[in-house]
């Protein structure tokens, strides 16, 4: 239920942000493929918390937790992140409510700090780290409460990383060479999380014992493909589009320089 009800106001307050800028004579910036961004994001993550991959996941196969965990944590920030550029994200908050907060020094001070790329990459690096030690992993299995706290921890970790990869404050922290590298750095702390999870022979998460004919290591394989499959995805989509307009300019030098 909470993830429903935390959809629901995150749809709400992209609406009225769409909604204003319509008002204002900016459909352009706030049009139907920006609806469909965040709408998608949402749906995501919704499906991922509260659909049958939820289920699955109950039934302990651990490649569906992993699925859920890079559908909130990575997939889900980076269409609803990539929606919100421009001012979209101005008029996400009501004015009532981001007008304190952009006075507040210390509000400011803390997303500053947040979202320095060392840090954000950092946090984001942690957090994948410390929820697959096999003690935290199988405990979050067995407390609802840990268990909801460890989601919000892989959607707030996902979120800044794919801000600072997005960039749609246009705050220009990060150079696109940056983002890039930002990019590879993500892909390959993930990478490592992989290889132990494909290459180990036996099992790291006792309490997951497998289900639907698949034996808990095969799962466990399974659940290191996820991830990689998933950032490959991802990681390898954004890439594409920072580097594009770079290989197009490529493209007409070469053009321009071959001879007719």
């Amino acid at each position: 239920m909470v993830p429903v009800i935390a959809a629901a106001v995150a749809a709400l307050l992209f609406l009225q942000a769409v909604g204003r800028l319509r008002r204002r004579g900016r459909a352009d910036l706030a049009g139907w493929d920006r609806i469909a961004l965040f709408g998608a994001g949402l749906a995501v993550s919704v499906f991922a918390l509260v659909g049958p991959l939820d289920r699955i996941a109950d039934d302990r196969l651990l490649s569906a937790h992993m699925g859920q965990h890079v559908l909130i944590g990575d997939l889900g920030p980076a269409l609803m992140v990539t929606a919100l550029r421009g001012p979209l994200l101005v008029f996400l908050l009501p004015a009532p409510i981001l007008g304190p907060l952009a006075r507040s020094s210390r509000v400011r001070s803390a997303l500053g700090a947040l979202l320095r790329p060392r840090v954000a990459f950092g946090l984001w690096a942690a957090n994948l780290a410390v929820w697959h030690v096999p003690y935290l992993y199988d405990a979050a299995l067995a407390h609802q409460g840990l268990h909801d706290f460890e989601h919000v921890c892989w959607t707030s970790a996902g979120i800044l990383v794919w801000t600072l990869l997005v960039d749609p404050g246009s705050h220009r922290r990060l150079s696109v060479g940056g983002r890039v590298a930002l990019a590879a750095a993500l892909f390959a702390a993930g990478q490592i999380l992989t290889d132990v999870l494909v290459f180990s022979f036996t099992r790291l998460y006792p309490a997951y014992h497998g289900a639907y004919g698949i034996s808990a290591l095969t799962d466990q394989q399974l659940s290191g493909i996820v991830m990689m499959v998933e950032q490959l995805v991802t990681l390898g989509t954004c890439v594409a589009l920072l580097l594009r307009p770079r290989w197009s300019r490529t493209r007409k030098a070469r053009l321009a320089a071959s001879p007719t």
